[in-house]
């Protein structure tokens, strides 16, 4: 897998403040794609275990208290990122179970596969669905266009 970015401190990508990974690859080649350049899945540079390590001990940075991990691209569930993305929310979720996982991803939770499931059960918050252009609304939290959905473990909608 390769990343574009990593920040270890972000108030804009979930709620609170929290390490955000911007993932190489995404099957989707939205029209209008906000993070264009995060496509190819050769973009960017490689994940290594010694960024892994770095994320994880970031969330135990002490300003980001009950905030979390937010991962986006690209796509985290594109299927050439699975066993990296896999092993970082198992990995956060058994190091810091009190902190959320945010995801974003262009795949509707309905037609996940059986591997992408596997990683999104570790994740407490799913933003789901393609942009589209025609839905875009800039004054949405969290999304580009009305079509994507907010889905949250707490409220039984993953």
């Amino acid at each position: 897998m390769n990343y574009h970015k990593y920040y270890p401190l972000d108030v804009v990508n979930g709620e609170g403040t929290r390490c955000v990974l911007f993932v190489s690859g995404c099957a989707h080649k939205c029209v209008g794609c906000h993070n264009a350049s995060t496509i190819k899945p050769d973009s960017g540079h490689p994940y290594t275990l010694e960024l892994e390590e770095q994320i994880l001990k970031d969330l135990g940075d002490t300003r980001i208290h009950r905030d979390g991990l937010s991962l986006s691209g690209g796509d985290p569930l594109f299927p050439s990122n699975l066993n990296d993305v896999g092993r970082l929310v198992r990995r956060a979720k058994e190091m810091y179970p009190e902190k959320d996982i945010w995801m974003w991803t262009g795949y509707e939770l309905e037609e996940l596969s059986k591997a992408q499931l596997a990683v999104v059960k570790y994740v407490d918050v799913l933003i789901d669905g393609r942009f589209v252009m025609a839905e875009r609304n800039l004054s949405l939290a969290w999304r580009g266009s009305a079509n994507q959905r907010i889905l949250r473990r707490t409220e039984g909608m993953l």
